[in-house]
């Protein structure tokens, strides 16, 4: 079942790249205490993930920032080096955190996970956006496939209550 608005995230163990390395971190950890505007992509370096998604996050950052949103994540089913190096090759410093969710456990337990072995891409997840508020799911935006809409940096302000324009 998919996660809801009023949910508390579950539990997880994803993994961060910090200055001392790959790091383990628990979802507690990322969203206890902060209001957070999470995204989730299928893929790093697929099309509309590098073309559209994460760079909608980084032009409307300060929006977001503007809005209430303390931390920012990009989360996808990918191992932490290469989450870590497209963050680099975007340029997203610490605007943005990248989290590598590399065996689903997260995307999974949230019910937002994809089976894409047709395509040999094995599980994914799908692409959408949440705010959460101290663990909280707050917003929940799921786009369909091969869409970035519902869960555009836009639509997040605009959730937000923010002008979520260009």
């Amino acid at each position: 079942m998919t996660i809801q608005i009023g949910d508390q995230l579950p539990e997880v163990t994803l993994r961060i790249m910090t200055p001392a390395g790959d790091q383990p971190v628990a979802t507690s950890e990322l969203f206890t205490g902060f209001k957070v505007a999470m995204f989730a992509v299928p893929g790093a370096f697929t099309p509309s993930c590098s073309g559209i998604h994460l760079p909608g996050f980084m032009a409307r950052h300060e929006k977001l920032k503007a809005a209430g949103i303390e931390r920012v994540l990009c989360l996808a089913v990918n191992d932490i080096f290469v989450m870590n190096a497209w963050g680099e090759i975007h340029e997203v410093e610490d605007r943005i955190l990248m989290v590598a969710d590399g065996n689903a456990d997260f995307t999974r337990a949230v019910g937002l996970d994809v089976d894409a072995s047709g395509s040999g891409m094995g599980i994914r997840s799908r692409r959408y956006a949440m705010i959460v508020d101290n663990g909280e799911v707050q917003w929940l935006g799921v786009d369909k496939p091969r869409q970035v809409e519902e869960s555009s940096a836009d639509a997040v302000l605009r959730a937000l209550g923010a002008n979520g324009g260009s």
